[in-house]
């Protein structure tokens, strides 16, 4: 059995990926935090949402309120939950795919 010896692939102190922008930064100039303050922004609207919900159900509760204002209350705090958790999901897709390619 004859062994051939595998020629050098490089040095160890060349870097094997060098990226062309520097990393934490797209083509528009937001940072690495364009992504986090989006989702935190998101994250207090859809808050916002649930508590004006709470808020009209309270006033509908004590005779202030009136039920077309308690449901569409409801309504958008159920949708802006939907959304949050769609955008979560295909957040987590894109993640599971990106950590499942060959290299």
């Amino acid at each position: 059995m004859t062994v051939t010896p595998l020629p050098s692939v490089g040095s160890p102190t060349t870097a094997p990926f060098e990226p062309d922008v520097a990393i934490g930064s797209d083509s528009s100039g937001a940072g690495a935090d364009a992504f986090g303050s989006a989702v935190t922004s998101a994250l207090n609207a859809a808050s916002g949402a649930f508590e004006r919900a709470e808020t009209a159900e309270q006033a509908f509760l004590h005779g202030h309120g009136g039920l077309q204002e308690l449901v569409l209350e409801r309504a958008q705090a159920d949708v802006m939950l939907a959304v949050a958790t769609t955008a979560a999901s295909r957040a987590a897709q894109s993640l599971s795919a990106i950590f499942n390619l060959q290299v």
